[in-house]
């Protein structure tokens, strides 16, 4: 992981160990519509709720980092953390209740200094986010995939600080300081002002044992006393952590799959590769989807080993927004 060394480091846990890996190709910044120092901002996601960003930026400039930018952190609804590993940095900045006040003076100076770090340590390339995927630099706002049901972040006046200061100080810097040719994205439609992203319900099962994995055949991972992980309608961001046995060198992959209740029809996604059995016949997969469930649809997992296996233990973690 990666911390920035003009950043105080103020580390989440558990949150910097056993959240996901991510190659960082983006920079979305935030409003968090609220007065608050860089700490308060971190004893907010420490204590308050199962959601983080990377950074923090108080008023004065002060700047907190809690998790490592090689790591996921939950600002970014489908930016978070894409199926190819690729994934936002993202920053909170103080902003008024309303998120409608522009970045002071110290906060537009340290977000620039960021940005252009970021540019030279993950190779963000210099340019405005042209899609949800597309690496660069933007704002909440920008892409309805960064946000659950649209959102105003970071507000109309720091949106135009954005475009007008931000990113082409960042471009500047980062090409030593030459005047250069500033990219922009196209024409974006934007949502009408609403109030920033509700928090999530956050579901968490933590379950010793499990199933058998009988050779080359999908098996469902129960949870409780259901193999369902949610029921729709909802919007959700479902990350499972299991810890599977046996002969080292066995692959274990994993899939998610929607079920319509009423039809039991199930709609499988593609197989996710979970790793390799090591030596010591223990290999810890880690898979994540966001998505939409609608109503009477369940979402379930499913492993399959090409080798007989054996499930030890597992915890799933669920952001979970109702529709």
């Amino acid at each position: 992981m990666a911390w920035y060394p003009a950043a105080t480091r103020m580390e989440l846990q558990p949150e910097s160990d056993v959240q996901p890996a991510i190659r960082p190709t983006q920079f979305i910044l935030h409003s968090i519509a609220a007065p608050w120092t860089a700490r308060r901002m971190y004893e907010y996601w420490r204590d308050s709720t199962s959601l983080d960003s990377h950074f923090g930026l108080g008023f004065d400039g002060d700047l907190g980092q809690y998790i490592g930018t090689e790591t996921r952190a939950d600002a970014n609804y489908l930016a978070n953390r894409r199926p190819d590993g690729t994934g936002a940095v993202s920053i909170e900045t103080a902003s008024n209740l309303q998120h409608t006040d522009p970045w002071t003076d110290a906060q537009l100076e340290a977000l620039i200094r960021l940005g252009v770090w970021l540019h030279q340590r993950h190779d963000i390339p210099l340019r405005i986010c042209r899609t949800a995927d597309d690496p660069g630099y933007g704002y909440h706002r920008l892409h309805s995939a960064w946000s659950t049901g649209g959102t105003a972040c970071p507000g109309d006046a720091r949106v135009r600080q954005f475009k007008d200061v931000v990113f082409p100080e960042i471009v500047r810097r980062a090409a030593g300081g030459t005047p250069v040719t500033v990219p922009s994205a196209p024409p974006v439609p934007q949502p009408a002002p609403v109030e920033e992203d509700p928090v999530p319900e956050v579901v968490t099962e933590i379950e010793p044992g499990g199933p058998e994995l009988p050779q080359s055949v999908w098996t469902l991972l129960r949870m409780a006393d259901d193999t369902a992980l949610l029921q729709g309608p909802c919007t959700y961001s479902a990350t499972a952590y299991v810890t599977v046995t046996g002969e080292p060198g066995t692959r274990v992959e994993g899939r998610f799959h929607d079920l319509t209740v009423a039809t039991s029809r199930a709609s499988h996604d593609l197989p996710m590769d979970g790793g390799v059995i090591g030596p010591d016949g223990t290999l810890h997969v880690t898979l994540t989807r966001p998505g939409r469930l609608a109503d009477g649809v369940q979402l379930k997992l499913e492993l399959r080993a090409d080798r007989p296996a054996k499930v030890e233990h597992r915890l799933i973690r669920c952001l979970r927004w109702a529709a």
